[in-house]
């Protein structure tokens, strides 16, 4: 099985080079799943239910959120009945949608879906670690493949929990901190890893956002309305092949497609 995950897309450019160039990727490396993170998806901010169906008419089999997950209130009932987005398992109970879902090849092959979100410079949530062991438990019984998303600030959490995880899933790729690192790797139980998918969104951009509002920000310490910033943008990505027998990762490799 052969898995893109796409990195955090980022409003209107995320969105657009996604729809220029997608589909090519799909078929340049024999896609099999797409999986990407859309937390920023609205206007860097959050996920509409109309974005979400878009994403989904692109190619995407999946979708996972994090700390944004609410910041579009329509977004709340639409995680209610749309189990193909999900939001970080460890937030508290009683919180809308799920943190895992299964979703199908074409030839009925299972990839099971986990999102963790880290505490570090975090909101304060449920330990990620023991959420991690408690819903492996169950998702294990129903998927061969399992990947997870980890949603954190750190490198050390997101590598923590890689090791902590390794062999016992088929990869962990990190999302939230919008810049893609060199550290692709297989770990020794054979969990594919990396600590940071990046960004799918506009280039010339700090993390995303319009440049002079956020110096403006660092400046002044002054509240400031952050912009999705324009300009050409970059597809960030990291392409997953999964062993069939094991359900182990054999090979990773990122990947950057610039418009």
């Amino acid at each position: 099985m052969k898995v893109l995950f796409i990195g955090d897309i980022m409003g209107d450019p995320g969105r657009r080079v996604l729809l220029k160039h997608l589909s090519k990727v799909i078929q340049d490396h024999h896609i099999d799943l797409v999986v990407g993170n859309g937390e920023n998806a609205a206007g860097g901010f959050g996920i509409t239910p109309d974005i979400a169906e878009e994403l989904f008419d692109l190619g995407l089999s999946a979708i996972t959120l994090g700390n944004h997950a609410w910041d579009k209130r329509e977004a709340l009932e639409y995680l209610q009945k749309e189990h193909r987005v999900i939001r970080p398992a460890n937030y508290p109970d009683g919180v809308p949608g799920k943190g895992t879902c299964i979703v199908e090849t074409v030839h009925g092959e299972r990839l099971g879906i986990l999102q963790l979100m880290g505490r570090v410079f975090m909101p304060m949530v449920d330990c990620p670690f023991r959420v991690a062991e408690r819903e492996l438990a169950q998702l294990a019984t129903h998927a061969h493949h399992i990947l997870v998303d980890m949603h954190a600030e750190t490198t050390s959490e997101k590598m923590a929990m890689g090791y902590f995880l390794d062999g016992k899933v088929s990869a962990v790729v990190g999302t939230h901190t919008h810049v893609q690192t060199a550290d692709e790797q297989i770990l020794p139980q054979g969990t594919g890893y990396i600590t940071d998918v990046g960004m799918t969104g506009p280039v010339q951009s700090v993390i995303g956002m319009k440049p002079n509002l956020v110096i403006q920000k660092f400046l002044t310490q002054l509240p400031r309305r952050f912009e999705v910033a324009t300009g050409p943008a970059v597809l960030s990505a990291a392409v997953l092949d999964l062993n069939p027998t094991t359900g182990k990762t054999t090979q990773i490799t990122r990947l950057r497609v610039f418009e």
